[in-house]
C-alpha cells in the first residue's frame, strides 16, 4: 500500500503551514550559489501545492520570506524578489487551472513595487477559486504581526470603539493577518532545524510540529504524505487527558 493510500481523508488537517528551509545549504552541497537553491525550491513549491490541493487540504501557508531575510546580502535579496515576481507571474495560470486561490500575509507594503503589483494581480485573478487557499507569508514575522495587532486594538480603545475589558483571545485573533484563516493543525519544517523562527507564534499554539532533515528542494509529495500520516497517528488533546477524549 502506498503512503497516499494510507492517508485517512476524513482526518486531514484543514490547514498546513510549512517553513521551507534549506535552499542555501542545498545549493552549497551542489557547489552552486544560494539562488540556485531558491530556484530549485520553486519546483518543490509547485509539487507540494498541487499535491495538497489534490488530497483535499483547504489551506496551505508557505513561509516564503521573513522580515529578517531583508538582512541577507543585497544581491541575494534582489535575486529572490526577481524570482518571486517571475514565479507568481508564471504560476497564476496553474493556480486557476487547479482552482487555488492565492492570498498573502505580512508587511506587504515593504515589498518592491513590481513584486507587490504582481502579487496583487495574482490575488485578484485567483480570488474566485475555491478548491484550496494558498497563503504566502512575505516580509512576515509573527512578532511584527502581533505588534501590529496591538496597535490596531490600541487605536480602537483610543477612539472609544473598544474597551480593555472587551479584549479576549478572539480580539487578538481578529486583528492578526490570518483573521480569515483557521489556525494550522500541522506545521512542517524542512532542513533539520527544530525551531519555528518567528512564524505564526499565536496561531501555532496547538499545532502539531513535524520536522524533516530534508532540504526544501528535495521535499516532494511522498514527504508531504509522510508528514500527514505522522499527524494522523498523533493524539490531539488540547490540554485534556486521553480518557476525556474517549
Amino acid at each position: 500500500m502506498s503512503l497516499k493510500e494510507k492517508i485517512n481523508t476524513s482526518k486531514l488537517p484543514q490547514h498546513i503551514a510549512i517553513i521551507m528551509d534549506g535552499n542555501g545549504r542545498w545549493a552549497k552541497q551542489h557547489g552552486e550559489e544560494r539562488i540556485f537553491g531558491h530556484e530549485n525550491g520553486v519546483k518543490s513549491v509547485r509539487e507540494t501545492v498541487e499535491t495538497a490541493a489534490e488530497i483535499g487540504i483547504k489551506y496551505l501557508t508557505l513561509y516564503a520570506f521573513s522580515t529578517e531575510n531583508w538582512n541577507r546580502p543585497q544581491e541575494e535579496v534582489i535575486a529572490l524578489m526577481q524570482l518571486l515576481v517571475y514565479t507568481i507571474n508564471a504560476e497564476t495560470e496553474t493556480l486557476n487551472k487547479n482552482s487555488i486561490r492565492l492570498e498573502a500575509i505580512g508587511d506587504l507594503s515593504s515589498l518592491p513595487e513590481d513584486c507587490y503589483n504582481e502579487l496583487q494581480e495574482a490575488i485578484e485573478n485567483t480570488k474566485t477559486n475555491s478548491r484550496m487557499t494558498l497563503v504566502l507569508a512575505l516580509s512576515y514575522s509573527s512578532r511584527w504581526e502581533i505588534v501590529n495587532a496591538v496597535k490596531k486594538i490600541a487605536q480602537k480603545i483610543e477612539n472609544k470603539t473598544l474597551t480593555s475589558s472587551e479584549i479576549n483571545e478572539d480580539t487578538i485573533s481578529q486583528h492578526l493577518c490570518t483573521s480569515k484563516i483557521p489556525d494550522p493543525e500541522l506545521m512542517i519544517r524542512t532542513s533539520g532545524e527544530h525551531r519555528i523562527s518567528n512564524f505564526l507564534l499565536w496561531q501555532l499554539a496547538y499545532s502539531e510540529l513535524y520536522f524533516t532533515d530534508k532540504f526544501w528542494p528535495d521535499f516532494g509529495k511522498e514527504d508531504l504524505y509522510q508528514a500527514i500520516l505522522d499527524y494522523q497517528n498523533r493524539e490531539r488533546r488540547f490540554g485534556k487527558t486521553s480518557e476525556q477524549l474517549v
